[in-house]
């Protein structure tokens, strides 16, 4: 599939000087930017196609870690202890 960019010349040019000073082609540079943002936006659309599973199982079981339980493990992780993992339950 042949794709036709009508880049604007100041873009043109920064894209270029940038693409030199990385040691590589306009072109070159350009594919790999595309490509890095495509699997952004991937990772992004994945990442809320997940939440949004989620947040349908917890709506429809009723079962729920509540927030400050989560944060509270998450930094005694953070800081290296051995937290417990907190449960799900039916949080009101």
């Amino acid at each position: 599939m042949a794709i036709s960019l009508r880049v604007p010349e100041n873009v043109k040019k920064r894209v270029a000087r940038v693409a030199a000073r990385r040691d590589t082609t306009s072109h070159a540079f350009m594919l790999e930017a595309i490509r890095e943002k495509v699997e952004d936006e991937e990772a992004r659309i994945a990442f809320y196609e997940q939440a949004n599973r989620r947040l349908a199982r917890m709506k429809k079981t009723g079962l729920a870690v509540p927030a400050d339980e989560v944060f509270d493990y998450l930094r005694e992780r953070a800081k290296g202890g051995k937290a417990v993992r907190p449960k799900a339950r039916t949080i009101a």
